[in-house]
């Protein structure tokens, strides 16, 4: 059996949009978040493990919420998982935040380190490192139905759609996957997260990204 770690932010925990206001967000059932998609996509000769957190940053401590540095976590949910054949990397949404003022360019950075860290581990099989795909996250969308939302994350739309570009040449970079959802999938209806189309188109297309790199 062959296992896979998703390691995100909300929409690998898979906060439903429509519920961004709610004190208490809600989360779109296991089979209908993409991680899930995922699992059963691959069939049972594969584990997923889910890995998200709401908020949760590529390298930045946010004064607004405790624990959502990815960097300080990493090391030991690698511990904890492994052996692990490949890691799923979908981080940087919470980076365009207007509380860390950081370019696109410093947010693929962030992933590199976060990239760097997995590739050098020795989380995979045998105590080798497990293979990478990154994947840039969705773009953000237009939030004026929401104003105390979208001044947390000014100039988002434009930054995040600059996002691709920087990421694949981390990838490249590097020499692990690399998969660009913009070119698949747009927020719901709160210009942030997934809803149940998204998941289900984002698991099929990493499901097969998987099926390739595994295979080489």
């Amino acid at each position: 059996m062959k296992t896979v770690l998703c390691f995100g932010d909300s929409n690998t925990w898979g906060f439903v949009p429509e519920s961004i206001l709610s004190p208490c967000p809600e989360r779109h059932p296991y089979e209908v978040r993409w991680p899930g998609f995922l699992a059963g996509e691959l069939g049972s000769d594969f584990r997923v493990i889910e890995e998200g957190q709401n908020g949760r940053t590529t390298v930045h401590d946010d004064p607004l919420a405790q624990a959502r540095n990815g960097k300080a976590v990493l090391p030991a949910i690698l511990e904890s998982h492994k052996p692990l054949d490949l890691v799923v990397l979908m981080l940087g949404s919470n980076d365009l935040k207007a509380v860390f003022g950081v370019s696109p360019g410093e947010i693929a950075t962030g992933v590199k380190i976060l990239a760097q860290m997995i590739l050098s581990s020795d989380a995979g099989v045998a105590g080798k490192p497990p293979k990478l795909l990154i994947l840039c996250p969705p773009a953000l969308g237009d939030q004026p139905h929401l104003p105390d939302v979208a001044a947390k994350f000014p100039n988002a739309q434009v930054n995040s759609r600059k996002l691709p570009q920087y990421y694949e040449a981390v990838a490249t970079t590097l020499g692990c996957g690399f998969l660009n959802t913009q070119t698949l999938i747009e927020p719901g209806s709160d210009g942030i997260h997934l809803d149940a189309a998204a998941h289900a188109r984002l698991g099929h297309a990493v499901a097969a990204a998987i099926k390739i790199i595994l295979a080489a």
